[in-house]
């Protein structure tokens, strides 16, 4: 059990500081067209930049779902005995892994099918561009309502028992309010879903790590 506490702590970790490389590729290195691009320029960019995208979706998607499996076992076996909550953030916790992984694949299989469409029909490339990023939007680049649920139980669990600390168990409450925010047409809940996510994540390996404390 303490080797799976320290795994799970870890695997955390490893979650914020994925969440941190997402922020840095998307703020500072892809730089996406201006509004009101042309279609040949758009797709010239998703050329020019596809093995770096698809590297990317693979990290912030795939490896990042694989991770937080860890993590969903992790955690429900440290707080399964405790709360009947815990076992439900455990169901959410598995869909949301499920999701992840889904959405890093059809942005991947999305975006190589964009391109070698555009090198025939350029409109009709676009359109499928359009349509794929719907489907990633939809599934996890901008809707967090099953993470933040996952979040809130395993706060409330951890404010009925001494799994985590009270100021922890805040913090995930918030965390979860931010993800579940994301259901309106606006990106600041999903930015600061992701922001207040990168110190819980810290704060719950930190925790882990040193499963001998009360966290």
């Amino acid at each position: 059990m303490n080797k799976l506490q320290k795994l799970g702590g870890a695997a955390a970790i490893t979650e914020a500081a994925i969440y941190l490389f997402a922020f840095i590729i998307f703020g500072a290195i892809i730089n996406y067209p201006v509004a009101g691009a042309d279609t040949s320029e758009i797709l010239a960019h998703l050329a020019d930049n596809q093995l770096l995208m698809t590297i990317t979706n693979l990290i912030i998607y795939v490896l990042f779902g694989i991770v937080l499996s860890v993590l969903v076992l992790a955690i429900y076996e440290r707080t399964k005995a405790q709360h009947i909550t815990s076992r439900l953030a455990a169901v959410f916790g598995f869909i949301w892994v499920t999701i992840i992984i889904a959405t890093g694949m059809t942005a991947n299989i999305g975006l190589s099918t964009v391109i070698t469409t555009g090198a025939e029909n350029p409109d009709q490339a676009m359109t499928l561009w359009k349509m794929v990023n719907v489907m990633v939007e939809a599934l996890g680049g901008g809707n967090e309502i099953v993470g933040a649920l996952w979040v809130m139980l395993l706060s409330i669990a951890g404010l009925k028992s001494n799994a985590w600390s009270k100021p922890l168990s805040y913090l995930g409450m918030l965390v979860g309010v931010f993800g579940m925010c994301t259901i309106f047409p606006t990106d600041i809940f999903a930015m600061l879903f992701g922001v207040t996510q990168i110190v819980w994540f810290m704060w719950v390996g930190i925790a882990m790590i040193r499963s001998n404390d009360n966290s």
